[in-house]
């Protein structure tokens, strides 16, 4: 998932101070179970959107600001403006850092893949030199900036493809290098930040073939004395699945492997069909909502110790990823409306009293103004 957002956000304007001064904190009430993080981009640094992200959460991640096609244009020419900006507002409000990603398939500059004529690198020895010497540049540069303040990193993300035989994704890096990106991003980031926490991010990991492939690879990365520490679970969910037990199930597995576990990507859509599209979103989907979002975070304290972080993909329902795919559509899947303001979601997570009665399945069946894309 992971996808870039180019929407643009519904202004805000009043501040949500008074508004919200009687809403409990969301990190602190997480506070002995994991902190609480949030996707950011740049604007929510300043104004109502900084005052909502300062009373609710105690950690960030950028949404693309660290990904190697933002932060690396030109072959040795980085940007950090961006990144500096929110890292350095994390470091002031003394909030905890995740970093978003070191390889990725997606987003990665023109020049990464091509050669000094500028023509596409084909597999060989040659080849696999390059890129693999242009990824610890990168990771030495990037890592080695911010190592005093991001704690934990997404060293590769979504590198598995279940309908695959081996369970690789077919990518530029594999046709190039194989498996061995793998394992290089991970020893070069841990030669430069040693204490920092080292995760591969993937999404569906509750499914049973695609978890298979996963628990593998880590199993197989440990045996080679690969520095991994944990699986970052996306969890882009909707209001009926993954299901709370294969949640429990998934946890449990990779925790028998002996590495952490954080969820990364939170949001709950809710549709459960790529197929629907709404002019409105009925208050009974949004209770539904909310009871989802309880028996979510019902399910992550219950396995407390086995998962370290939770982090949201956003903050409110006026910035997400969800209203362009899988195509554009109107979704509200966080715990703050497009007003800034609680909805059930949220009170499904801090008090579940204050939720609205749970509608019946057939009130939920069929949205008013919705219909089914051809």
């Amino acid at each position: 998932m992971c996808a870039a957002w180019t929407g643009a956000r519904t202004p805000q304007r009043a501040s949500t101070s008074s508004a919200q001064a009687d809403v409990p904190s969301l990190y602190k009430s997480l506070q002995e179970y994991f902190p609480i993080g949030a996707a950011i981009v740049q604007e929510d640094i300043t104004g109502p959107h900084s005052e909502l992200l300062l009373k609710h959460f105690n950690s960030i991640v950028m949404e693309n600001a660290m990904k190697m096609g933002p932060l690396q244009p030109k072959e040795g020419q980085f940007d950090f403006a961006t990144a500096d900006a929110l890292v350095g507002f994390a470091r002031v409000h003394h909030m905890l850092v995740r970093g978003h990603t070191l390889v990725w398939y997606k987003q990665n500059p023109d020049w990464l893949f091509k050669d000094a004529s500028g023509k596409d690198l084909q597999p060989g020895p040659e080849s696999k030199a390059i890129v693999l010497g242009r990824l610890q540049a990168h990771i030495r540069a990037v890592v080695s900036r911010y190592k005093d303040d991001v704690y934990a990193w997404d060293v590769v993300n979504e590198v598995i493809d279940p309908t695959q035989a081996d369970g690789f994704r077919r990518t530029k890096w594999y046709e190039l290098t194989g498996t061995d990106y793998i394992d290089t991003a991970f020893r070069t980031a841990h030669a430069i930040a040693p204490h920092a926490k080292l995760n591969i991010n993937d999404y569906n990991t509750t499914d049973p073939v695609k978890r298979r492939f996963l628990l593998n690879l880590v199993s197989a990365l440990k045996a080679r004395g690969v520095p991994i520490d944990g699986v970052g679970h996306q969890m882009h969910s909707n209001i009926d699945a993954p299901s709370l037990a294969s949640i429990v199930e998934t946890i449990n597995m990779f925790a028998s492997l002996g590495v952490d576990n954080q969820i990364t990507e939170l949001d709950v859509s809710v549709y459960d069909s790529p197929r629907e599209s709404c002019s409105s979103i009925p208050e009974d989907v949004l209770a539904e909502q909310g009871y989802r979002y309880r028996d979510l975070f019902d399910t992550f304290r219950s396995l407390q110790g086995r998962i370290s972080a939770v982090t949201f993909w956003g903050m409110a329902d006026d910035h997400t990823w969800l209203t362009k795919l899988p195509r554009k559509r109107l979704d509200l899947p966080l715990l703050f409306d497009t007003n800034l303001q609680p909805k059930p979601a949220f009170w499904g997570i801090i008090d579940p009293r204050r939720l609205p009665r749970r509608p019946a399945a057939e009130e939920l069946r069929d949205f008013q103004g919705c219909s089914a894309s051809q």
